[in-house]
């Protein structure tokens, strides 16, 4: 097989544009493990599990998870054109969202459902065509794109371009509708395959494969990067959900690109995974030192709460712990939080406030909200 048909081939069709149709994985002649891509599997294996271990040693991981799930969400929405950010997303949960902000931070909302959904379903369901479709219906549910049905492959061609560019313009068409279920069928088959094979390399070509067939009219790119944290998390590569490529994808988005074309031009699935696996071991030690540093945060603030809060440390230590969950609060949460008196919670508050654990969220007299900002700051992108 010749390199440039070694991923698939283009075939004119009717209406005179060339559609690619990719060939089924794995890729014939196999993929070559050079001494680079060894190295590079070595080092991301290592990375991986330094990163699961730094989870498991934080005081409380699902709470971690809980927000990076949601830096994944807003990043890998950002891709497709969303503005809010992960603060907006957090005020919006604890609805104090500012009238002039971002509008679309429902289609984020929407990814942290999505990506829950397939991780709770994982038990029950391996990753199939059939879940990538409940998931795909559950992020585009009532936001942009909704009119493009949610959760059904699609009928009708797509196209990736320039904005405004037409079908016979585009810079790559996938594969027309009525090739659609043999491709699916492939990639499902490969998915559930035992054939020897490292699963990052395995991951990272279901990945570029999904992302040539383009199943859905909309919310691919998405679909195709949660994609990879369900398959890490399905094969037991990482017990926490905390590897998100959508920063280094974001971060490299001209090199993402022309890697994948580079495997459907010219076969070169040893570039797009040298890539990935970057990607791989850039994204786990990112990971692992937001780890540590909220470790070590944790840490400083319990110190300077023992120490400068005398007879109300026990109910810091209590507000300091519900932050992690919530890092937006109002007087009134934390008075339910410690069962006192509202003047007692607006003293601890405001204690908080003086030793630069909280900062007031707004300058309003009523409906105060105070926000865990140095916390936040480590989720934020490097």
């Amino acid at each position: 097989m010749t390199p440039s048909k070694r991923a698939g081939h283009y075939v004119r069709q009717v209406n005179g544009y060339r559609a690619y149709i990719p060939a089924a994985l794995p890729p014939q002649p196999p993929v070559r493990l050079n001494d680079r891509l060894y190295a590079q599997l070595s080092q991301a294996d290592r990375s991986l599990g330094r990163l699961d271990g730094s989870i498991q040693t934080l005081p409380h991981p699902d709470l971690f998870v809980a927000m990076y799930v949601r830096k994944e969400a807003v990043l890998s929405s950002q891709i497709e054109g969303t503005q809010s950010s992960l603060q907006d997303v957090l005020a919006a949960e604890a609805k104090v969202l500012a009238p002039d902000g971002p509008k679309d931070v429902d289609e984020v909302f929407n990814y942290v459902d999505a990506m829950n959904h397939g991780l709770g379903r994982l038990g029950e369901l391996p990753i199939s065509i059939r879940l990538i479709r409940e998931i795909h219906a559950r992020l585009l549910s009532g936001v942009r794109g909704s009119h493009l049905t949610p959760g059904h492959v699609r009928t009708s061609q797509n196209w990736i371009g320039p904005p405004g560019s037409t079908l016979g313009e585009a810079t790559f068409v996938p594969p027309p509708p009525n090739e659609l279920p043999r491709a699916l069928s492939d990639l499902e088959r490969f998915i559930h395959s035992d054939a020897p094979m490292p699963l990052l390399v395995k991951i990272g070509l279901v990945h570029a494969q999904f992302e040539t067939i383009h199943p859905f009219l909309d919310g691919n790119g998405r679909i195709g990067r949660l994609l990879i944290t369900l398959l890490l998390c399905e094969n037991d590569i990482l017990l926490k959900p905390v590897l998100y490529l959508s920063h280094y994808f974001k971060q490299h988005r001209q090199a993402y690109y022309e890697h994948l074309q580079g495997v459907r031009d010219r076969g070169d699935w040893e570039g797009w995974l040298s890539f990935f696996l970057d990607g791989i071991i850039t994204v786990s030690r990112q990971a692992t030192d937001t780890a540590r540093h909220i470790l070590r945060l944790r840490e400083d603030h319990r110190q300077l709460i023992t120490e400068r809060l005398g007879r109300t440390a026990a109910n810091g230590h209590r507000l300091l712990e519900h932050l992690y969950q919530s890092p937006i609060t109002s007087v009134n949460e934390v008075q339910a939080l410690i069962q006192s008196s509202y003047p007692a919670a607006n003293n601890l508050v405001s204690a908080l406030v003086k030793n630069g654990v909280l900062d007031q969220l707004s300058d309003r007299k009523r409906n105060r909200r105070f926000i865990y900002q140095r916390y936040i700051e480590l989720f934020h992108s490097p």
